[in-house]
């Protein structure tokens, strides 16, 4: 996959991801979690074989397991490196362990016994959107699979952020975190950044935590955090479902690095159908594949109150709402963003000419321009930082 990603990550000063890995963890007040022993989890993964390896990211390991019941089970294994730290696996246990639904992922249980740190969940065959459809594998995402695919993911945030109470925001609504099942119905997981919100709040002032890419931009930069905030990542999701790219891409040109700002330049022009993944050729429905966009352009609004509700981006994708063109505005944070890193190579290459024509000076590379662009990013979009998994 021709993907860059940011991978900055934002701890409290003095703190450290191994002196966390070796905090007590406390679960008593946890009600309804299974605990599994190291040893049960030891033999369903036959020692945590490496033929048993499924998955691998900054947290550690997931194997395949079978536990004793007989269930099969994806055993996620946090290392003493993990940047996932004990506040995060906590919440994770808290906030799924009692909710159901067919869209997320179910959690079996945990063992923190000694230092180990492991999460047991339902095993899901075909792993997550970025290594199947974003990645290309020898799976083909047809457009009925990706419409329902689009459809489960909003109907799994929609009861996160309406019927859940208090409700629940994920805060990391990302391809690597929709996991889908051997009928490739997707599944939201990693709740470790999620937060609960009472109805009567409008927003939760927090650290800034997420995927670059998909953080909306009053999250990035006010450090507020509101329910519209997963409808900004959703509607990034909804725009790789689609294209079946990731939403930056450097090594494409300037005019298609950028997902968001291919796809409100084809909405311009009137030719959304030509986001649509070419792998489809053409076996796909041209209007819902531009309605579906429209949606998606919808939810990446900068204005967080012109943003729909995720119930009401489940009823669009359904046909149950009608989309409302008039409402969409240019998500024009982005266009700044490009905008100035492109002056910002200009600049930068105009002082290496001007550094050059010095006596003694020696001729620069144009590395400083990169410099320059991400001091705008810094500015612009704060504290964001890659949990890449």
């Amino acid at each position: 996959m021709n993907c860059f990603s940011f991978s900055l990550l934002f701890w409290k000063r003095g703190s450290s991801s191994a002196a966390q890995s070796t905090e007590a963890i406390d679960i008593s007040s946890i009600q309804n979690v299974n605990l599994y022993t190291y040893e049960e989890l030891l033999t369903a993964t036959e020692g945590f074989s490496p033929a048993n390896k499924i998955g691998e990211g900054g947290f550690g390991s997931v194997y395949k397991g079978r536990l004793r019941n007989g269930s099969l089970a994806a055993i996620k294994v946090l290392s003493s490196e993990s940047r996932q730290g004990v506040n995060e696996f906590l919440t994770e246990i808290k906030v799924i362990t009692n909710i159901e639904h067919e869209n997320l992922v179910k959690l079996y249980g945990c063992c923190v016994e000694g230092n180990h740190r492991i999460l047991v969940y339902g095993y899901l065959e075909n792993n997550s959107l970025a290594q199947t459809l974003i990645g290309r594998s020898s799976i083909h995402f047809n457009w009925h699979t990706r419409q329902n695919i689009c459809i489960g993911v909003a109907r799994g945030l929609a009861f996160l952020h309406d019927e859940v109470q208090p409700h629940i925001i994920h805060r990391d609504i990302k391809a690597s975190n929709i996991l889908l099942d051997k009928d490739l119905q997707p599944k939201i997981s990693d709740f470790g950044l999620a937060k609960l919100i009472a109805p009567n709040l409008t927003h939760i002032s927090t650290l800034v935590a997420g995927t670059f890419g998909y953080v909306a931009p009053e999250y990035a930069i006010r450090n507020q955090v509101t329910r519209k905030s997963d409808v900004y990542s959703f509607g990034v999701l909804l725009l790789e479902v689609i294209s079946g790219r990731c939403n930056t891409n450097r090594r494409l040109p300037a005019e298609e690095r950028y997902l968001i700002i291919r796809a409100w330049d084809l909405f311009e022009r009137g030719e959304l159908e030509s986001l649509v993944d070419v792998s489809l050729g053409r076996n796909f429905n041209i209007e819902e594949a531009r309605r579906f966009c429209k949606i998606g352009l919808l939810c990446i609004q900068d204005n967080l109150q012109l943003r729909p509700s995720m119930s009401t981006v489940h009823d669009m994708l359904i046909g149950k709402t009608d989309v409302n063109e008039e409402k969409m505005t240019k998500p024009d944070l982005i266009f700044q963003f490009v905008e100035a890193k492109d002056q910002g190579k200009q600049k930068s290459r105009a002082e290496v000419e001007d550094t050059s024509l010095l006596p003694g000076s020696a001729k620069q590379d144009d590395s400083s321009s990169s410099e320059t662009a991400s001091s705008f990013a810094t500015m612009t979009f704060t504290s964001i930082y890659d949990r890449s998994n």
